[in-house]
Parts: C-alpha cells; sequence; structure tokens
C-alpha cells in the first residue's frame, strides 16, 4: 500500500472514477494518505464526488508518470471520525482554506477490497491487494 501512496504523490494528479446513474464521471484528485494502515482520500460532502459514492462506494483511480500507469479499484468507506479528518488536513495544509476537521462538509474515505494494479510497456503488471 505504501508503494501505491508513494505513486500517487509522485503523480500530485490522479483521476476517481464513479458512477452516476449508468454514466461514468471522472475527475481529478490530489489527496492520498495512509492513515491506521488504510489508503484514505479527502472530498466534500456537498460535492458530487461524494453523492455519486454515497449511492455506490465501489471507484476506481488511475494515474501516470515517467511511463508506468497505476489503477487502483476497491470499495471506499466514510471515516466520520475528527482523528482521521485531522490527520488528512495536517498532511495537506493547503486544503484548511476550504476544509476543518470540525466542520459537517469535509469527509475522508479509505480504501477496502482494493487492487492496485502497476503497469507499463516493458515490464509485467504488478498487483497489490490491500
Amino acid at each position: 500500500m505504501k508503494e501505491v501512496q508513494e505513486f500517487l504523490k509522485k503523480c500530485g494528479i490522479y483521476y476517481l472514477a464513479t458512477i452516476d446513474g449508468n454514466q461514468p464521471r471522472v475527475r481529478p484528485f490530489g489527496t492520498a494518505e495512509i492513515f491506521e494502515n488504510h489508503l484514505y482520500i479527502q472530498t466534500g460532502k456537498k460535492k458530487e464526488v461524494y453523492k455519486q459514492i454515497e449511492k455506490n462506494n465501489q471507484v476506481e483511480i488511475c494515474a501516470f508518470k515517467e511511463g508506468t500507469w497505476l489503477r487502483v479499484s476497491g470499495k471506499l468507506i466514510e471515516d466520520n471520525r475528527v482523528e482521521a479528518k485531522k490527520d488528512m488536513l495536517d498532511k495537506n495544509p493547503n486544503l484548511r482554506d476550504m476544509y476543518n476537521e470540525l466542520d459537517e462538509n469535509t469527509i475522508v474515505l479509505y480504501f477496502e477490497d482494493a487492487i492496485a494494479t502497476f503497469s507499463s510497456f516493458t515490464e509485467e503488471p504488478k498487483i497489490i491487494e490491500f
């Protein structure tokens, strides 16, 4: 899982895909932190992406850097604990202009039953489950 998080951090931006009815939706994300042995992302409860995750928590992310791409598929599970939110915001202080661990909007979610696949044109795929 650490290798996945480090790759996402190196990329800076990755793309999160959700389902909206029968339509896929993809948008850029940047948060990827490990807390209590889970890979977390962060968003706002007021956003459409959160509403889509609430209805169907099966998601996939994709990132690309230096000839290697990463796909992570799994379920996102909400963690409403202040400690988890604070950890995310402390590690990403640029988000503090928009979010606060005590507000009603901030939400952090962690991957469960995740399968990460590193791929390239020059090497065999590497799969990590967490």
